[in-house]
């Protein structure tokens, strides 16, 4: 890591290091050791990338905006020498996620979408990172073992197994900061869109808007990091014989996914290193809920294991 922005003033400023153990960050520690990197985090843009209401909650619970000045993004990542840039804004922050990926064509950085504002799955802006030459992968990171990879995979089973969906959802809960962003509804649209999406294509026949619903359901403070999915499908077997399936699962929120961006963050060097351009469809595919192409799970890890075994391009 040679560089890294955020707003709250309790990190700007601070090495990586220590920053990434300051308030509101409440996930379980994996080390409290970390000899590198010592990149300074520096003031960013703060846009759209703070809902209103967050100013109501107690401070370690929401963002402390430090009222400094933004650094030039451009130039910052220019002399840092980044090969890319990973996004994690709150959900709903689509001015500051455009304004970032601008920076990121302009300084010919590749950029790791991992929120549901659609950059590398819309065609204009595919087309822009294609033609400035720089990889990207997008949009919205699917976690290890998360809500949407479980929910994709029954709905496939059932699919596959010829029972007919009559109806599904999926209710998230969760007392990060992500959770508490995601109370304002108004933020997200383009969240229910992609985890809606990412269910509905693996489906032959699409559910109507009524007989599907996916999206987080409330802000549980003592949860912490830990995630609560819980999902439910109703069918119809042989003979039209109902069925339902109910599932319940709890996780560590932040490391779900941060395999899964470390995993990003190296098929884009590949990329990178044999001069490829554009989203990367095959790695979308594998690590996002809305990529630019949808695939099965299956087919999807096939694909991404041959671009990184140089077998495909893309």
């Amino acid at each position: 890591m040679v560089c890294a922005f955020d707003i709250d003033k309790r990190k700007v400023g601070l090495p990586v290091k220590k920053a990434i153990f300051q308030s509101p960050n409440c996930t379980k520690l994996i080390t409290n050791h970390l000899p590198s990197p010592n990149a300074l985090v520096q003031m960013g843009e703060v846009r759209d990338g703070v809902a209103e209401h967050m100013k109501d909650y107690p401070a370690e619970r929401t963002f402390m905006p430090s009222g400094q000045k933004p650094v030039d993004i451009v130039k910052t990542l220019e002399k840092s020498g980044a090969d890319v840039c990973i996004n994690y804004l709150p959900v709903g922050s689509t001015q500051a996620t455009e304004f970032y990926a601008e920076c990121c064509l302009e300084a010919r950085v590749s950029f790791v979408n991992c929120i549901p504002v659609f950059i590398a799955s819309n065609p204009a802006w595919a087309k822009r990172f294609a033609d400035r030459g720089v990889p990207i992968v997008g949009d919205d990171i699917k976690s290890q073992v998360g809500a949407t990879i479980v929910h994709r995979t029954l709905a496939r089973l059932f699919e596959d197994r010829g029972v007919k969906i009559d109806r599904t959802y999926q209710l998230n809960t969760g007392g990060n900061t992500d959770f508490l962003n995601m109370l304002n509804r108004a933020r997200l649209k383009s969240k229910k869109i992609s985890k809606t999406e990412s269910v509905q294509s693996q489906l032959a026949e699409r559910l109507e808007s009524e007989n599907i619903h996916i999206g987080p359901s409330d802000y549980v403070p003592w949860q912490q990091d830990n995630k609560v999915a819980f999902i439910r499908l109703e069918g119809r077997g042989f003979g039209n014989i109902p069925l339902n399936m109910e599932v319940r699962l709890s996780v560590e929120d932040s490391p779900n996914s941060a395999g899964v961006a470390v995993d990003a963050i190296r098929c884009v060097k590949l990329a990178r290193e044999r001069k490829i351009k554009g989203p990367l469809y095959s790695v979308s595919a594998y690590l996002m809920k809305h990529p630019p192409k949808q695939f099965s799970d299956s087919q999807a890890k096939k694909l991404i294991q041959d671009f990184i075994a140089g077998k495909r391009r893309d």
